[in-house]
């Protein structure tokens, strides 16, 4: 089968692809320095390079509170544009299946506790969020739609944050799990007493090893046709002022925790529903949040000074 794995490069990509080759795929990985996805041209350039028969798509632009609020317009126009062009161009090379990554940030500010995929149009999403969230959420109308017109099979996948070794770990740009263990290792090395974290440590979080991740899509990938959205989770979700103490432990981090209740919280909680993934295609996560945190902590002390380079 030829697979194509746009954004194959990236943290989750890295970890599907490696998935694929143990199952003897050569996926042809997708780069952005060589096809810029928000340009159709690239786009359809892409799949004519590739051909594929099964197209699996992760590029995206994405970053943690920060970025967002910094990129809002960025983040909207560039995961709209190349959803579209890999739906489009998926149409017109009759690509048997396409697998879609949404996100968690689609769901309404104020989902109910779990998030279930049938709430996902019932309210608008985290304002930090939003622009981002909701032009992921329009590659579901567009997989569905394209299916209803075209009889396309494309399925739709909302991971929960995930984590995992070879994640972004620049401040700047990352998301909690790698912020707070760069900086606390970091601060360690230093030997300084204090970091600051923003908010006030209250909102929870569920997330999800990359590894997981990877299985995740791979099973709906062979075992999963509908239309309907699925989570990818584990179901247990943990307050960051919780994970902050549990990555202070793992790392050896003694010094103190200043919460900067300046700065926004982003969504209050986030857990998710993963009965759905269960039922459909057997999905259920493996690695456990302090088995999994070790293995990126020594992965990123293993491999900071590269792991820090542009």
């Amino acid at each position: 089968m030829r697979v194509l794995v746009t954004g194959g490069g990236g943290f989750l990509g890295s970890h599907l692809v490696a998935r694929l080759r143990v199952d003897g795929l050569d996926p042809f990985v997708a780069r952005r320095r060589d096809y810029d996805l928000t340009v159709a041209a690239d786009a359809e350039r892409l799949y004519a390079d590739a051909r594929p028969e099964l197209v699996i798509h992760l590029a995206a632009e994405v970053g943690g509170i920060g970025a967002n609020r910094t990129n809002p317009g960025r983040y909207w126009y560039a995961n709209l544009m190349m959803g579209a062009h890999v739906i489009e161009q998926s149409r017109l090379h009759d690509v048997a299946k396409t697998v879609l990554l949404g996100t968690i940030c689609a769901y309404p500010k104020f989902a109910p506790i779990p998030f279930r995929e049938d709430d996902l149009w019932n309210g608008y999403p985290e304002e930090t969020n939003a622009p981002y969230g909701l032009a992921k959420k329009a590659l579901l109308v567009g997989a569905q739609s394209y299916r209803d017109q075209y009889g396309m099979n494309a399925i739709y996948l909302l991971p929960v944050n995930l984590y995992g070794p070879r994640d972004n770990f620049d401040l700047e740009t990352s998301h909690v799990i790698p912020a707070l263990i760069r900086k606390m290792i970091d601060a360690e090395e230093r030997g300084e007493h204090e970091i600051v974290l923003w908010g006030d440590g209250t909102p929870t979080r569920e997330f999800l090893y990359v590894d997981d991740c990877a299985e995740g899509i791979l099973l709906a990938a062979r075992d999963y046709d509908g239309a309907d959205p699925v989570n990818l989770g584990t179901g247990e979700e943990i307050a960051i002022r919780d994970l902050a103490e549990l990555i202070a432990e793992l790392t050896g981090f003694d010094g103190e925790i200043v919460w900067d209740a300046t700065k926004p919280n982003g969504q209050p909680r986030r857990r998710l529903d993963v009965t759905r993934a269960e039922e459909r295609f057997g999905f259920r996560a493996r690695v456990n949040l302090r088995e999994g945190l070790s293995e990126t902590i020594a992965w990123y002390r293993e491999h900071a000074a590269s792991a820090l380079t542009p």
